[in-house]
């Protein structure tokens, strides 16, 4: 096993995240892309632990920078129908920050990332699903076209309990064209909700009218 691996949280016998998020700290603030592939490379490693352990260090990689892991967008996509969820978490939150930069990979990927929202038994890998949307109809107006709409008609439907944090997520989608929508969206919904949840999507309609 290279000296990389073994600093792996497996293969130190931790059961806490700490050494991956150290070793993707280190990946990045010495902008090392030959480590970065080698845990890549190893995200397809027949050890479950330590392909689990590697998809770690890749979204921790992705969060901090997201352009050092654009060049594995096709394995993250991949990995979208892993067996595996922990494997398919790990690939929806690093393509919701790599929407961020490279907003055209994840448009070609649209209909993956939707059925992870769709068929996601994991609130994280819905919510990060939508954030990968949301920052991807913010690029251009013809990905707001296609969109927008499908964001507007999940917040139409989705469980009350769900509307403030998933509205909270679309607003990298909102600007001054599209906010009217989304507030009057928000405004069919407010009274199924009471107490925090109320509250905090009063605040995401304040930011909205701001915008």
């Amino acid at each position: 096993m290279s000296d990389l691996l073994n600093r792996l949280g497996y293969l130190q016998s931790r059961r806490d995240r700490t050494p991956n998020l150290d070793l993707a700290r280190d990946l990045v603030s010495h902008d090392d892309k030959i480590g970065i592939q080698e845990i890549a490379k190893n995200m397809w490693n027949d050890n479950k632990n330590i392909h689990n352990d590697c998809m770690n260090v890749m979204y921790e990689i992705a969060i901090i920078d997201p352009i050092l892991v654009t060049p594995y967008a096709d394995d993250f996509i991949r990995f979208l129908k892993s067996n595996y969820q922990n494997m398919v978490l790990g690939a929806i939150i690093a393509l919701a920050e790599i929407a961020k930069v490279k907003p055209e990979f994840t448009f070609r990927h649209l209909n993956e990332i939707k059925k992870t929202k769709e068929v996601g038994s994991d609130p994280i890998s819905v919510n990060k699903s939508i954030s990968a949307l949301a920052h991807t109809s913010s690029a251009k107006d013809e990905y707001e076209k296609i969109i927008f709409p499908y964001l507007l008609d999940h917040l139409s439907t989705c469980y009350f309990k769900e509307i403030s944090e998933h509205a909270e997520r679309i607003l990298p989608a909102i600007n001054e064209g599209n906010k009217a929508q989304f507030i009057k969206s928000l405004y069919k919904r407010i009274e199924e909700l009471s107490g925090s949840d109320f509250t905090r999507l009063k605040k995401i309609i304040r930011i909205a009218e701001k915008l």
